[in-house]
């Protein structure tokens, strides 16, 4: 595990993604270096494509001063049924609080959506960071071969109302 950084010290942003952010998307789950060695084939050929980001919820962190207009995180909400589908921070900044305002951001969408409980199909290595941040286990993804050929641990958040 990799040591704990300050928090971030510049201003971020988040805002809804566009079209011209699916490179960096897909750039961005690609390069995890949660997504190395066993479990590279995962995300091998996965793509964040412009019709992804405008049928779901798509949220990019980004950068002000020596990141400005860089990508540092995003997630994608999906509403039916209701799903953090997707969480990535650039390795470069993890621990420095980018997930944590992510998942704040993600949780109030879901409350202005409606949504009192959103799931989570985590990766193996973001288990505990989806337990510092509030989500409750509740239950095992079983493996589905060859597209995922190990178990995963299920999650929930609980949205509290206003």
């Amino acid at each position: 595990m990799r040591p704990r950084t300050s928090l971030i010290s510049q201003p971020i942003t988040i805002r809804r993604a566009v079209a011209r952010d699916a490179k960096r998307l897909t750039r961005l789950v690609r390069g995890s270096g949660a997504y190395q060695g066993n479990y590279a084939a995962a995300v091998a050929g996965y793509r964040v494509g412009p019709d992804y980001i405008e049928t779901h919820r798509v949220f990019v962190a980004v950068g002000a001063d020596e990141h400005e207009g860089r990508v540092l995180g995003f997630y994608s909400l999906v509403l039916a049924p209701p799903e953090l589908d997707l969480l990535f921070v650039a390795d470069d900044v993890q621990g420095r609080g980018i997930g944590r305002l992510l998942v704040a951001h993600m949780q109030s969408e879901a409350r202005a959506a409606g949504i009192d409980r959103l799931r989570v199909v985590s990766h193996l290595p973001a288990e505990d960071f989806y337990h510092r941040v509030g989500a409750v286990r509740t239950g095992t993804a079983f493996a589905n071969p060859p597209a995922v050929p190990w178990d995963r641990p299920e999650f929930e958040f609980r949205i509290p109302s206003g």
